[in-house]
C-alpha cells in the first residue's frame, strides 16, 4: 500500500508565509508526478501546483509568484513554499502523487493525503 502524510498547515496572517510538505511512503517503484490541490469551501478541488519528475512544474496563475513547488525525489517528498498569503488561499490543501508500483507495470495509479488546512486570517 502506499500512504501520503501531509504537514505544515495552520493559521497564518494575510501576506505571512507556510510550506508545505508530503512524504510519500510505501509500495513505490518510481512517482511520474506529485503535486498540491485545493479545495475551499463550497468549491471544487482545483490545481495549485504538480511538478513531474523530471522537474517541469505547473503553477495555477492564481498563485503564479507567490508558491513554489519543489520535490526531493530521494525522499518521495514534496514542497509547497506558499508567501504572501491572502485570505483567498484559505482551503484544505491535499497532495496528489502518480505512482508506479511495480518495474514491470507501466500502470500509475493516483493517491491522495488526507489533507491540511490552512487558514489566512488576521
Amino acid at each position: 500500500q502506499v500512504q501520503l502524510v501531509e504537514s505544515g498547515g495552520g493559521l497564518v496572517q494575510p501576506g505571512g508565509s507556510l510550506r508545505l510538505s508530503c512524504a510519500a511512503s510505501g509500495s513505490i517503484f518510481s512517482i511520474n508526478a506529485m503535486g498540491w490541490y485545493r479545495q475551499a469551501s463550497g468549491k471544487q478541488r482545483e490545481l495549485v501546483a504538480v511538478i513531474i519528475s523530471g522537474g517541469s512544474t505547473n503553477i495555477a496563475d492564481s498563485v503564479k509568484g507567490r508558491f513554489t513547488i519543489s520535490r526531493n525525489n530521494t525522499k518521495n517528498t514534496v514542497f509547497l513554499q506558499m508567501n504572501s498569503l491572502t485570505p483567498e488561499d484559505t482551503a484544505v490543501y491535499y497532495c496528489n502523487a502518480k505512482i508506479r508500483k511495480e518495474h514491470w507495470s507501466r500502470t500509475t495509479w493516483d493517491y491522495w493525503g488526507q489533507g491540511t488546512q490552512v487558514t489566512v486570517s488576521s
